[in-house]
């Protein structure tokens, strides 16, 4: 994958696929699982490791808070097919992991939150016309 990937880099295309999206393209549509209430020790290698006994495990992360690196308590995991997935919702929901029972749930997709935007000083005065 490195030797693709330095090929892709060498000859100036615009686009460089990560190996897990070259992955992908060989073998179909992904699943994205959302793993909650998981111990602050747990690790991503840890997650992967629990998670790759159901199934091919392409991507394990752990989401962690920008400031303290510390993780929030919960991840997601890719899988390589719908199948894989849906074996590991049903055999790791309510299942305990490094301590605690970890609830698992298909991932959403990213929403548009909105919001308040972040103040960067002082209004700006009004435009008279």
């Amino acid at each position: 994958m490195a030797a693709l990937r330095k090929l892709l880099v060498s000859t100036n295309t615009s686009v460089v696929y990560s190996t897990s999206a070259i992955f992908l393209s060989r073998r179909g549509i992904a699943s994205k699982l959302f793993v909650g209430g998981l111990s602050f020790y747990t690790t991503e290698k840890a997650l992967s490791e629990a998670f790759s006994q159901h199934g091919q495990v392409i991507e394990a992360k752990i989401v962690t808070d920008r400031d303290s690196d510390r993780s929030k308590g919960f991840g997601f995991v890719t899988y390589a097919s719908e199948d894989e997935a849906e074996k590991a919702l049903q055999e790791m929901n309510g299942k305990p992991l490094n301590g605690r029972v970890v609830f698992v749930d298909y991932a959403k997709p990213k929403t548009d939150r909105g919001g308040m935007p972040i103040a960067r000083g002082p209004p700006e005065p009004p435009i008279e016309q």
